[in-house]
């Protein structure tokens, strides 16, 4: 029995797990705590991934990294972090992508190049905040990193390069994801200077080796992480429901959305991984919760004492703005209250109205890509409602499955070492976990009363004025 590590390198945390490169199935799981905060000093990872993966990594064959995509890793000629790293949810760079994105030549341009629209999350959108407002650590920059990129290099052998793939690297913003090869005049249009970059692994290749001799793979970001940890193929869309709502498929194309609102990654299998992002989710069940004094339980058990259409309530739950549309001004709209209105009423509007915004992000998607789903999956902390299992596959229109819960971002790693180890040209086929198919009667109505209200405040800002803006990304929604 060959056994592998897959480890998942969080914002939050390092969680590793020894898996049977044979069938997939967790061995042992570990787990190290990161430091808070949207900048963080790097080498803290290199720690947690050493706590992590004590007593594991001597007894793998291979191991493979997948990590928090964007964060920005800027290195010294001697291999030294010049600063903390900026992740993923650092904004301060907000007003440089759109700076970046005019002189791409506009937001279209910006997505022919590098398969998305700019948004303050990507790694090039960093590096131009570090040329204007930290010029001296930004002179001092000769290699630029991705996260996983940097706990990979930690793991391999001294004197070997740096490495990345394909899916990590196309949330740079140097990187021009559909012809795979990166883009060194972006990044020093960003930057002010050239660096240089890691090298790019291809699909299944073994990228280096460890000190004790076991196989490293290239690794991957978070999201490719997830979706090669799943097994997802072409025609499946996987929709998250966390903080942020996350809808991303497989795609055997590339995507390039000048609207911004799909984003088009490329994944860790050789094909592509477009997503779309609602900047409200489970927070809306969070406050709705809150404002009707009941638990998470409570909210469900109410809600089914509704029927479909709640009363006539309907929500628009863009409660801090949102970002698919892109209306990052907007605010909470109710309409339909009456005096026969229920605490039932108001408690199965919000989650209707939570999974219209997530349908939404799936129609833009499947618009997108042009292909309809085959299957779609669901997966997040706010699947545990009994209210979301029952009203999801309603709403939504379809079937809906539900994997069971699990650490698919370190297993998709394992998953990527164990082809590594193999040398195929595939990755390994484990026994598929079993999983719950829901199912429900339709109810399309739901979802014209909601686009009607949205179309009809489409105009509307708590201000009366509107301002258009690119939203912001948010791509640590797949668990």
């Amino acid at each position: 029995m060959a056994l592998i590590v897959g480890i998942d390198s969080s914002t939050q945390s390092t969680k590793a797990v020894l898996v049977d490169a044979d069938d997939g199935r967790i061995v042992e799981t570990r787990t190290a705590p990161h430091p808070g905060g949207t900048e963080v000093d790097p080498r803290a990872w290199l720690d947690a991934v050493d706590t992590a993966t004590e007593g594991l990594l001597e007894r793998a064959a291979a191991v493979s990294v997948a990590g928090q995509q964007h964060g920005m890793v800027a290195l010294d000629e001697a291999g030294v972090p010049v600063r903390d790293a900026l992740l993923w949810n650092d904004t301060r760079s907000a007003g440089t992508a759109r700076d970046l994105i005019d002189e791409m030549g506009g937001p279209q341009a910006c997505a022919d190049a590098i398969g998305s629209v700019l948004v303050a999350s990507f790694t090039s959108t960093k590096l131009r905040w570090l040329r204007d407002h930290e010029p001296d650590h930004a002179a001092r920059v000769a290699r630029v990193l991705l996260p996983h990129d940097y706990v990979s290099l930690h793991l391999a052998a001294p004197g070997t390069d740096a490495f990345t793939d394909r899916g990590d690297a196309s949330g740079t913003g140097y990187f021009a994801t559909a012809e795979d090869h990166w883009r060194p005049d972006l990044l020093e249009l960003a930057l002010g200077h050239a660096a240089a970059l890691p090298r790019i692994v291809g699909p299944g290749e073994a990228a280096a080796q460890g000190a004790g001799g076991a196989v490293i793979a290239g690794g991957t970001g978070d999201n490719m992480g997830a979706a090669l940890g799943m097994a997802l193929e072409p025609g499946d869309v996987l929709v998250s429901v966390g903080t942020s709502g996350v809808a991303s498929a497989i795609s055997a194309t590339p995507v390039a959305d000048g609207t911004g609102v799909v984003t088009g990654f490329a994944d860790a299998s050789g094909h592509f991984l477009p997503m779309v992002t609602t900047m409200n989710a489970a927070g809306i069940l969070d406050l709705q919760a809150r404002w009707l004094g009941v638990d998470h339980d409570g909210l469900a058990e109410l809600a089914l004492q509704s029927g479909p259409g709640a009363g006539g309530v309907t929500l628009l739950p863009y409660y801090g703005g949102e970002r698919t549309p892109n209306r990052p001004d907007a605010a909470g709209t109710w309409t339909g209250l009456t005096p026969a209105t229920t605490r039932a009423d108001l408690a199965r509007a919000a989650y209707e109205a939570l999974l219209c915004s997530l349908a939404d992000a799936v129609d833009r998607l499947v618009a997108a890509t042009g292909v309809q789903p085959r299957r779609v999956l669901m997966v997040g902390g706010a699947t545990k409602s009994a209210a979301l299992r029952a009203l999801a596959p309603a709403v939504l229109g379809c079937p809906v499955v539900l994997p069971p819960a699990g650490e698919y971002v370190a297993l998709g790693a394992a998953r990527q070492a164990a082809w590594a180890l193999a040398g195929s040209a595939q990755p390994p086929t484990w026994p598929a976990p079993e999983t719950t198919v829901l199912e429900a009667d339709p109810t399309p109505h739901v979802r014209e009363v909601y686009a009607d209200l949205r179309e009809r405040t489409s105009q509307w800002t708590p201000s009366g004025s509107t301002r258009p803006t690119l939203g912001t990304h948010h791509p640590e929604g797949t668990p």
